[in-house]
């Protein structure tokens, strides 16, 4: 895990220093970036990896492309593992001329950046009850993907057409959790809680007619659903459904 690899950071600075191998002040340069960093725009929080097991993300929108891309290139200098979502194709050309290996996700607008290969275990379904929801789904599925686990991917498997659900029954019932994400009358995590005993969290997308709300709606609904095992999080908020997915997962 993470967490570990950065106890084991700390432990050879300070063995290293024990040990007479490392000066006091190379050690302080080593390590006086961990609590955070001041970058004037942006305090960086070099712990949060310790913490959480996951270093902080990078949340790209309203910020501009050269404070995006001073954060992420300080972020890459002590972490393996970036990830910046909401960015733009402007951002991530400026930050792939300044690191190594960046990548972009188009469709979840996403900036990844991973320099150890990732042993991913488990397995996490995401759901989208509409291809209109696709762009908050793959947010999620990478989200959960740059922390460690297997994603596997369904979409476009809403209420309307309840056989292409069903038609799924298999990856329902091998998935250790399940992102739902939709849109519309957001009723789609409750029927699929209703299948299987697995954790759900279910995710409101802005995306629907008039009524909808731009997403207060379908939260509603997944609010108040009558079936039990379902979480929420906020309308269109990926992130944080891939987050959590990826915690229970571990």
């Amino acid at each position: 895990m993470r967490w570990q690899m950065d106890e084991q950071k700390i432990k050879k600075v300070m063995e290293g220093v024990a040990s007479k191998k490392l000066g006091i002040e190379e050690a302080i340069k080593k390590l006086k970036f961990l609590p955070f960093e001041d970058l004037g725009f942006a305090k960086l929080d070099h712990h949060r990896a310790l913490r959480k097991g996951f270093p902080e993300v990078v949340f790209c929108q309203n910020k501009s492309i050269g404070q995006v891309t001073g954060i992420v290139r300080k972020l890459a200098s002590n972490n393996a593992d970036v990830l910046a979502t909401r960015a733009t194709m402007g951002m991530f050309k400026e930050v792939k001329k300044h690191v190594k290996g960046a990548k972009y996700n188009e469709i979840s607008k996403t900036i990844i950046i991973n320099k150890n290969k990732i042993i991913k275990k488990g397995r996490i379904l995401v759901l989208s009850a509409g291809t209109s929801d696709i762009g908050v789904a793959e947010e999620a599925a990478v989200v959960a993907e740059a922390m460690g686990s297997k994603v596997e991917r369904v979409y476009d498997v809403g209420v309307a057409g309840l056989h292409r659900l069903l038609g799924n029954k298999d990856k329902l019932a091998d998935a250790n959790v399940i992102i739902i994400v939709a849109g519309m009358d957001g009723v789609l995590p409750s029927v699929v809680s209703g299948l299987v005993g697995k954790p759900i969290i279910a995710v409101p997308t802005s995306v629907g007619y008039g009524a909808s709300f731009r997403g207060i709606a379908p939260l509603l609904t997944m609010l108040n659903s009558c079936s039990p095992g379902v979480v929420v999080v906020n309308i269109d908020n990926g992130f944080g459904a891939g987050y959590f997915a990826g915690m229970i997962n571990k």
